[in-house]
């Protein structure tokens, strides 16, 4: 209990003493993954809490219809809320948009409603319709150290606007059998939107969600990709855990939940280390 007591006051933070190196330039993270359930939206939200309450000014842009990384920062995403089609098919800025994440300092969201279901059809007779999000995001007024967006689970035009918008690409990838099945597909259209719309796009970074020690298969799994992505891989490695399912159903991340838990804790080393990266690897974007 008072080592679950250390790691929860490490990650909560209250004194505000600890901090997470900031990047020099905003750093725009798109989380993709078009297999559903790999835990994009979970590793969204948790990363960008856990680098929120560590000094970072952190916006989570949520472009999945279904809005559950607004669900899990508890930010109002209903019928009639502001969201982030409003920015993409009306051009409304995205500061009008924009919702303080209660309880986080540091943190923002751009949250999404059932109405971005039908921006995939809309886009496509929009003018420069890659490029609707890339644009809101740099003419955004405000400096943010980190911007993630989270990806709906497909290879539509909300994905490749997701896609022409970041620098980098943050792959979770679950310990399981059909893992890396799909992910050439992915890793295919994110090198032409490199080769066509986006030539600074990267993958920078790839997280081992799910992952279950008691089975052999995930020991594989993690070797396979290990070997296959080399040290674009993060050390840290989520574990399954009840209370990083269990939090989102409160409104809350996994690090406010239980910051003591072992979610908790591989949530904030996996946050540490894409903060560690950054310093050592500046990302060339103008802030």
């Amino acid at each position: 209990m008072a080592m679950e007591a250390m790691r929860a006051v490490q990650i909560l933070n209250p004194s505000g003493e600890v901090s997470m190196p900031r990047p020099e330039r905003t750093r725009v993270m798109c989380v993709a993954n078009q297999k559903g359930g790999v835990g994009k939206t979970t590793t969204t939200v948790n990363l960008a809490v856990a680098l929120a309450l560590h000094g970072n000014r952190v916006l989570v842009v949520d472009l999945d219809p279904q809005g559950n990384a607004s669900t899990g920062l508890n930010v109002p995403h209903h019928t009639g809320v502001p969201d982030v089609y409003e920015c993409l098919i009306n051009s409304v800025p995205l500061e009008e948009v924009t919702q303080a994440v209660e309880g986080i300092p540091n943190l923002w969201c751009v949250p999404a409603t059932i109405d971005l279901a039908g921006a995939e059809i809309e886009l496509v007779s929009v003018v420069a319709r890659e490029s609707r999000l890339a644009r809101a995001i740099d003419a955004y007024p405000g400096h943010f150290d980190y911007v993630f967006i989270d990806c709906p689970p497909s290879l539509g035009l909300l994905t490749v606007n997701a896609l022409v918008a970041a620098q980098e690409v943050l792959i979770p990838i679950q310990c399981e059998y059909y893992a890396l099945e799909g992910l050439n597909q992915l890793i295919n259209n994110i090198n032409l939107v490199r080769q066509h719309l986006n030539p600074r796009l990267a993958v920078s970074t790839i997280l081992l969600t799910m992952y279950d020690r008691r089975t052999r298969l995930a020991d594989a799994v993690e070797q396979d990709v290990r070997n296959h992505f080399g040290d674009k891989v993060l050390q840290a490695v989520i574990p399954r855990n009840v209370r990083v399912s269990e939090a989102p159903s409160y409104g809350q991340s996994v690090m406010t939940y239980d910051p003591g838990s072992r979610g908790a804790t591989s949530y904030f080393e996996a946050a540490q280390e894409i903060a560690e990266r950054g310093v050592k690897e500046p990302v060339s974007r103008n802030a």
